[in-house]
């Protein structure tokens, strides 16, 4: 699975998330690209739809536009444990992921 940065501009969702940092130049923003959001209580949005925490892996591994795009970018809180976030990548990956993009906030001067 190839991981690849992108920063936080290009993303324009309501949910609110403290994305990490990191110092990568931004991506171009690609609209039909399917954005999953993931913040610090463990919501889950699929784009602007809402899926139980319990139901990920049912509902990524069935979506169809993830199996044909094979592309995704993860929009996830800096809060969540590491491993909750290994565990949503993997399910992509079982989903037909290849190409995984994570969202991030470009750095700033100051250290978070």
């Amino acid at each position: 699975m190839i991981i690849f940065m992108v920063t936080a501009p290009m993303i324009q969702q309501g949910v609110e998330v403290d994305l990490p940092q990191a110092n990568a130049p931004a991506m171009p923003s690609d609209d039909k690209t399917m954005i999953i959001t993931v913040t610090k209580d463990k919501r889950v949005l699929v784009g602007e739809a809402e899926i139980p925490y319990t139901q990920l892996r049912e509902k990524l591994v069935a979506n169809h536009k993830i199996r044909q795009e094979k592309e995704v970018y993860l929009h996830a809180d800096r809060a969540l444990p590491y491993g909750t976030v290994v565990d949503i990548m993997a399910i992509l990956k079982e989903a037909g992921v290849e190409n995984l993009g994570m969202v991030t906030d470009p750095v700033s001067g100051e250290n978070p």
